[in-house]
């Protein structure tokens, strides 16, 4: 079951971490950061603003559709909450006879505080993160308890200077994350694992992106071993955004088999902005 989620879902958080779309705020660079991506990254979604993330993931254990939600109360802060839907294949019917059997979990409940932001030229910025997923499900998702999840996340762009554009609005970034996993099953079987991640993403052309990231362990999900993913993103603009990436498991007691994964995102203003706004650098 873990193996299954710990390759998906925000943030916020991602991302690689590192989906990008407009910040509606002056002076403000776009905002990077999506699932499937396992990497997080220095961004909240901004004030104002809401952003909807839908994906499809499948290896040779599920089909899932996953789905989050995220609004931007304040422009420090990045409220999020999900959950994960599909079906069960043939190497869980092996050991669970229900091939094609409905399964779920959610909901997936999430704070990101932005504490510093990051520029070109300038040091990292720095965000923190926790939250929880809830052992409300069925089937092969399900979670067998309680899991609780922190870790700090920092970003730097790797040159000195940036001219963005809405198909490129971020330079080329790197992005590490540090925290802890903890599930909370009873009966002495609770899990605490640690967690961490390295990503980037580099402009390519034409609002292309090259995303890659090894990381260990899924802020979501404890026990999920070391992997690889990469892929490619496309900006069609500064609301719209489209990922495709391949990754699998390289260490751990049991590895995550080789997956697929496909998803848009799709970023909309909560009120309306200002005219005077000005554009995302």
């Amino acid at each position: 079951m873990f193996r299954s989620i710990a390759t998906l879902l925000v943030i916020t958080a991602p991302t690689l971490g590192a989906q990008v779309v407009p910040s509606m705020g002056r002076g403000d660079p776009p905002i990077a950061r999506v699932r499937p991506f396992i990497t997080d990254d220095a961004r909240v979604v901004g004030a104002g603003l809401a952003q909807v993330e839908v994906w499809t993931r499948s290896d040779r254990e599920s089909n899932q559709l996953w789905a989050l939600g995220a609004v931007g109360p304040a422009s420090w802060l990045e409220l999020t909450i999900g959950g994960v839907a599909g079906t069960e294949r043939g190497s869980v019917a092996r050991t669970e006879p229900t091939p094609g059997r409905f399964t779920y979990a959610l909901p997936l409940l999430q704070a990101k505080t932005l504490l510093r932001p990051y520029r070109a030229g300038q040091g990292p910025g720095v965000a923190a993160v926790a939250g929880t997923f809830l052992p409300t499900g069925r089937g092969f998702l399900e979670l067998p308890g309680h899991g609780t999840f922190a870790f700090v996340a920092a970003s730097q762009a790797l040159v000195p200077r940036w001219r963005g554009t809405p198909q490129a609005p971020d330079p080329p970034l790197v992005h590490v994350n540090v925290g802890v996993n903890r599930l909370w099953i009873g009966d002495g079987r609770d899990q605490t694992v640690a967690t961490w991640g390295v990503g980037t993403q580099l402009p390519v052309r034409y609002g292309l992106h090259v995303v890659s990231e090894l990381f260990s362990g899924d802020p979501y999900v404890p026990g999920s071993g070391t992997a690889w993913q990469a892929g490619v993103r496309h900006f069609v603009d500064e609301r719209l955004q489209l990922d495709a990436t391949l990754g699998r498991g390289i260490g751990g007691a049991a590895p995550l088999p080789l997956w697929w994964s496909a998803g848009v995102r799709i970023v909309a203003e909560l009120r309306h902005a200002s005219r005077q706004r000005s554009s995302p650098r």
